[in-house]
């Protein structure tokens, strides 16, 4: 392992490049612990561990859960199905807290990005921040969410991979981030709109961090989130992406059943091993074959293989014939993605008409071949751009950006 306080965009590059960075920290709990993220077993032995008896706990994990995750309550006083002397039991013992807001941007084409503050020991000097995004659509919205503060990866195009790894997240961090989306967007069962339809209707792991690095926490998190009487969303609805961690792919088919995305990025290993380094560890005819295993993989829940379009680097035709030739067998499609620039970075964009180009091609071989419209670019919030800006702003600027968060 190299040294993780070597981040730098420069020491992420070339055959040297670390393939995966270890954790400078682990979560410490919450003297008052959040019911958030905690299957129903774990909730009903708390009750238990606080003097609930047996014969109660279905019922108070009903009622908990349906105020938790359907009406997105807040606090226990509203929970009013529940009796006030169970409230206040509640309220002495646990919290329903959720990440806080530190700061919200909001790009001109309507996509929103959160920096999350997450309390470890109830200690400020000891908080952690993530960031997630919410992209919204004609027909979709879309919430990326963050699975690790920092990431374990290394890839050179990426501004998240610039970051140290300083811990893990939490299943209840991890689902903490799509309440405080529905919070912030008035989301919850009781919203008033003429269709009644949510707002965010799509989950993507795709934010900081490399889920499959953190698998037991995203997999219970994955499975509250898809709970039909909870928050609902369809598991088809839910995509998780990896760089590659090829001993949990086979796992994320059978113990959680999402959709997979796989950032491929290159066709080549020599290539690959500096785009994506973990490559060197899990090379490419290994990730595709478990590609080829994953579980439920068919025509209606074809894998998706991202790939950034590099000017000069990966974008030829022979990438792109290359790329045909080696996804034969799997049920896929492939996403282009226009590099979005960070600063510092030593990459550029694919010109367009060679995105077009290459993505004509891949469509004429049969496989759809969408080219991701760019999204909050202006805010960092696009593909490859999070990262928390706000570790360099000056106390008062975090101070007045906290505020207006607050009042929105």
């Amino acid at each position: 392992m190299t040294d993780t306080l070597t981040h730098s965009p420069e020491a992420h590059s070339g055959a040297n490049a670390p393939l995966e960075k270890i954790a400078l920290e682990t979560y410490v709990p919450l003297a008052k612990p959040s019911l958030v993220g905690l299957s129903r077993a774990e909730i009903s032995d708390r009750l238990g561990a606080i003097g609930v008896q047996p014969s109660q706990r279905k019922m108070r994990v009903q009622q908990l859960w349906h105020w938790i995750y359907v009406r997105g309550a807040q606090n226990f006083a509203d929970m009013t199905s529940i009796s006030k002397d169970m409230r206040s039991t509640l309220e002495t013992h646990f919290t329903v807290a959720r990440p806080e807001v530190v700061a919200e941007q909001i790009s001109s084409d309507g996509t929103r990005k959160w920096l999350l503050r997450l309390p470890s020991g109830d200690s400020i000097e000891k908080a952690h921040e993530v960031e997630c995004v919410y992209i919204p659509e004609t027909d979709r919205g879309t919430l990326c969410v963050s699975s690790q503060v920092g990431c374990t990866l290394t890839c050179s195009f990426c501004h998240t991979g610039t970051q140290r790894l300083v811990r893990n997240l939490t299943a209840g961090e991890i689902v903490g981030q799509i309440m405080v989306a529905r919070d912030r967007l008035n989301d919850w069962a009781d919203r008033e709109t003429p269709t009644g339809s949510r707002l965010v209707t799509n989950v993507v792991m795709m934010g900081m961090g490399e889920p499959l690095y953190n698998f037991e926490a995203v997999r219970d998190a994955l499975l509250i989130v898809s709970d039909n009487e909870g928050i609902g969303i369809s598991r088809r609805r839910i995509t998780l992406s990896t760089s590659g961690v090829v001993p949990n792919i086979a796992r994320t088919g059978d113990e959680i059943g999402v959709m997979l995305a796989i950032s491929l990025h290159a066709v080549r290993d020599e290539l690959r091993d500096e785009l994506v380094p973990l490559n060197r560890k899990y090379p490419i005819a290994e990730l595709l074959k478990a590609c080829r295993d994953y579980p439920g993989s068919s025509n209606a829940r074809r894998i998706t293989f991202e790939y950034v379009m590099l000017k000069g680097v990966n974008d030829s035709l022979d990438d792109a014939k290359l790329l045909v030739k080696m996804l034969k067998g799997i049920h896929a499609k492939i996403n282009l993605i226009p590099f979005n620039p960070w600063p510092g970075t030593r990459y550029e964009c694919s010109d367009w008409d060679q995105i077009e180009k290459f993505s004509e091609y891949i469509f004429n071989a049969g496989y759809s071949s969408p080219v991701r419209t760019p999204r909050g670019r202006d805010i960092l919030a696009a593909c490859g751009q999070l990262k928390s800006e706000t570790e360099k702003l000056s106390a008062r600027e975090r101070q007045a950006l906290r505020a207006m968060a607050m009042t929105d």
